[in-house]
């Protein structure tokens, strides 16, 4: 069985940002991703999918985002980026190693992979992000086709279909718009879609959080619920909502077999569901340590879970910023939690 000083679980953003900084601290670290590539979930993005923010705030710690900084970069850059940060990194990436549990053992921890692989480590990162569990709320009744957004990937095999796409978030009004052009959509929230100008003032939204201090102020501590994010836009899916292309309703009622019944009463017929309900934390090979809820979610403080100092997070959702699961902002997180882990080895 290797022995080495910190197992970083998941070679996305989050596990390559932290990979760097433990380096930087002198320590040798080993990343195990599950995939074939160390590029997280952006290779199974829906392919139209471009991030809101521009490429000058899409890069990692010791690797500038090439290119047109003011652009706003399609999925596919993003993995080529990230694809070519591991291959920079001066760190041992083991892909195709899906770790199973994590336990703890003689003052460290001893990871157990999918193929048999035991690996003993000092002190241990999760950084499998959120974006590894799709949540999936039941849909009591309806006997259509249901799949979740990260199962989609373009229009063409919905066309002339009535799909409903449920949520209000970024992926929801994207999906929903690019469904729109090619048959009838409605996009169904519980709550009302909330627009964020993309350029206000004439600068990028990033711009201003950044420069506001925002992007980086740690309100994860005080929040006990991540608030819902407004969708990024610069005027074209307000347009396309305003003019029914989809249209906006609230929440179906109920289904049986493939109709659904809205709240005024009306019946209608439904071929398929998009459900762009979001992510949950993917981290069931820490069960038995103590350190996530009865939801599967983590417990901790800026990343570090009580009574275990040798173990940590990165890549959460609001773990202690807006920015904390972003690209912009995960390798803030990865340093502070590096020293900590640093400080912490160094005393045996």
């Amino acid at each position: 069985m290797k022995h080495v000083d910190v197992a970083v679980v998941g070679g996305g953003q989050a596990g390559l940002a932290t990979a760097y900084a433990l380096i930087r601290e002198g320590l040798r670290p080993v990343v195990l991703e599950a995939s074939e590539r160390a590029a997280g979930s952006w290779p199974r993005y829906y392919d139209s999918l471009t991030v809101f923010s521009p490429a000058r705030y899409c890069a990692l710690p010791g690797m500038p985002f090439g290119g047109d900084p003011h652009r706003y970069p399609h999925r596919d850059e993003i993995v080529e980026y990230l694809t070519a940060y591991a291959a920079r990194l001066d760190a041992e990436i083991r892909t195709g190693r899906r770790v199973t549990g994590v336990r703890e053992e003689a003052g460290g921890y001893v990871l157990h992979t999918a193929g048999g692989e035991r690996l003993a480590a000092r002190a241990v990162v999760a950084a499998s992000g959120t974006f590894g569990r799709p949540h999936r709320p039941d849909l009591p009744g309806f006997t259509g086709t249901v799949l979740h957004a990260a199962e989609y990937r373009e229009p063409a095999p919905f066309a002339g279909q009535r799909v409903l796409v449920v949520g209000s978030g970024n992926s929801a009004v994207q999906i929903a718009v690019e469904l729109a052009r090619g048959g009838r959509v409605t996009l169904a929230s519980r709550r009302p879609v909330r627009f964020a100008p993309q350029r206000p003032f004439g600068r990028d939204l990033h711009f201003w959080l950044t420069l506001t201090g925002l992007d980086n102020a740690p309100l994860g501590r005080f929040l006990r619920t991540p608030p819902p994010q407004p969708v990024i836009d610069d005027g074209r899916y307000r347009v396309a909502l305003a003019s029914g292309a989809p249209d906006r309703r609230a929440m179906f009622d109920r289904a049986d077999g493939r109709t659904v019944t809205w709240p005024d009463g009306t019946r209608e017929d439904v071929d398929t569901i998009v459900l762009a309900t979001g992510y949950r934390p993917d981290l069931p090979y820490l069960d038995g340590l103590g350190v996530l809820d009865e939801r599967g979610c983590p417990r901790h403080r800026d990343g570090t879970p009580p009574g275990h100092p040798r173990l940590g997070f990165v890549g959460l959702e609001w773990q202690r910023s807006l920015s904390s699961n972003a690209l912009r902002g995960v390798g803030r997180d990865a340093n502070r939690l590096a020293r900590r882990l640093a400080a912490r080895l160094s005393e045996g």
